[in-house]
């Protein structure tokens, strides 16, 4: 219950954050500071300008250990409406998008993972609710 409640805060702060995301939300110089495109699985690919991605405080780290033996920080793992777990894989500079996982444990500030992004895979620790919130238009009225 207390991840539930932990996901719900992190996500009325990416409101305030990021209010007003939708398609694509421009900075004021114009210039857009988030652009989101769906792809044919119904998830999106969140594309943040370097700015967006200063101010929001990105931060990643990488998935460790090998094959069913994976873990990522629990900072990383971000819970939606139904309980489902996920973390935002970051292949690409300033491209994020979310990842379905599998949590067997969390011990600490370690969730150990039997399902999930590869070994080595940039994951987001700071600022993966923003995007979530981002993604499922928190705040933007949509």
């Amino acid at each position: 219950m207390k991840r539930f409640v932990r996901f719900f805060v992190i996500v009325a702060v990416a409101a305030v954050a990021l209010g007003g995301c939708g398609a694509s939300t421009t900075s004021e110089s114009g210039a857009a500071a988030i652009t989101i495109e769906e792809q044919d699985s119904g998830l999106k690919i969140l594309t943040l300008s370097a700015k967006a991605a200063e101010r929001l405080g990105v931060a990643t780290a990488p998935v460790a250990g090998s094959g069913a033996q994976l873990s990522i920080p629990y900072a990383a793992v971000v819970y939606d409406a139904d309980g489902q777990t996920w973390a935002y894989v970051n292949d690409e500079p300033l491209v994020y998008t979310r990842a379905a996982i599998t949590v067997e444990e969390i011990e600490g500030d370690v969730a150990r993972i039997s399902a999930g992004p590869a070994s080595g895979t940039p994951v987001v620790t700071t600022g993966a609710a923003e995007l979530y919130g981002a993604e499922i238009g928190v705040g933007g009225g949509h």
